[in-house]
């Protein structure tokens, strides 16, 4: 079973840029699509930005469209969030998220709700200063 552990959280300040990194151990990480989520404390996880198995098919929240990017690299089994222009309201704990899909589907499905991923890193801060 994959497992998967984000990195490059920070403290920035407004304006500036920070790339987000989903490393997975473990087999088939090709077949998985992906999700990046963000959670402040009191509030639910919220979806930011999803990317199908064969990475050609992106979706983003719209608090985010415009500023992020998803991609991935299955040779380096690894996802990454690049964000740019943050805001403060930016300022989360980001999460990574998988889900394993049907093989013989054409790849281009993405998904957009929790509910949807099965699995879960254990989280990045990001914090954005005014």
């Amino acid at each position: 079973q994959v497992q998967l552990v984000e990195s490059g959280g920070g403290l920035v300040q407004a304006g500036d840029s920070l790339r987000l990194s989903c490393r997975a151990s473990g087999r088939a990480f090709s077949l998985y699509a992906m999700g990046w989520f963000r959670q402040v404390p009191g509030k639910e996880r919220e979806f930011v930005s999803a990317l199908s198995r064969n990475g050609e098919t992106t979706y983003y929240a719209g608090s985010s469209n415009g500023r992020f990017s998803i991609s991935r690299d299955n040779a380096r089994n690894a996802m990454y969030l690049q964000m740019n222009a943050l805001k403060p309201e930016d300022t989360a704990v980001y999460y990574c998220a998988a889900r394993v899909t049907d093989p013989f589907d054409s790849g281009s499905f993405y998904y957009t709700s929790v509910k949807d991923y099965t699995l879960w890193g254990q989280g990045t801060q990001v914090t954005v200063s005014s």
